[in-house]
């Protein structure tokens, strides 16, 4: 059986197919996948690679709301990246970004994602540009600063549009885990 890519929302995977993409992503993370992780990767649209095996790599875009400079954006959010480990370095995962990157340029007006020191090469070498201004979260409690986020935090203009410029910081929405 040769490589199939494959693209639907999260209520079109059913509990066998999701259940199937979980457990690659905790062999993928090495246990490092959570609940919360796995919680952040639902609701959207999910691009995966099937082979002989089974998965062998993923991603999936959601909505997010952004505040920048007084105004408040839909973003397409990039989560649950991962690859098999017998499958990595054979541009599985530039399979999977492409087609979530298709779906950021017809649905938002730019994509964000949280890299990895290890995924930020795979980011980088395809468009996405590190965020160098301060990143915030509305939390329960108000707005707070998020510095152990800064760093990791990529963008990607969709269809041709201007990022945001990082003199004002990026407010992302609250939630559960991980904020980024």
């Amino acid at each position: 059986m040769a490589d199939s890519l494959h693209t639907d929302p999260t209520h079109l995977l059913g509990p066998r197919r999701l259940r199937v993409v979980r457990e690659m992503l905790d062999d993928a993370f090495e246990g490092g996948f959570s609940d919360e992780d796995w919680d952040h990767a639902l609701g959207g649209v999910h691009a995966w690679v099937e082979d002989e095996r089974g998965v062998a790599a993923h991603g999936s875009v959601v909505m997010r709301r952004v505040l920048h400079g007084g105004r408040s954006y839909r973003v397409g959010y990039v989560e649950g990246v991962g690859v098999r480990a017998d499958r990595r370095r054979q541009g599985l995962g530039g399979l999977v970004m492409a087609e979530l990157e298709r779906v950021i340029d017809g649905a938002y007006l730019f994509g964000a994602l949280s890299a990895s020191e290890d995924g930020a090469a795979l980011y980088t070498a395809r468009g996405w540009l590190p965020w160098s201004g301060r990143i915030e979260a509305l939390a329960p409690e108000g707005i707070v600063h998020l510095p152990e986020e800064e760093g990791s935090l990529h963008l990607r203009p969709a269809g041709g549009r201007t990022l945001p410029a990082p003199a004002a910081a990026l407010v992302f929405d609250w939630r559960d885990g991980d904020v980024l």
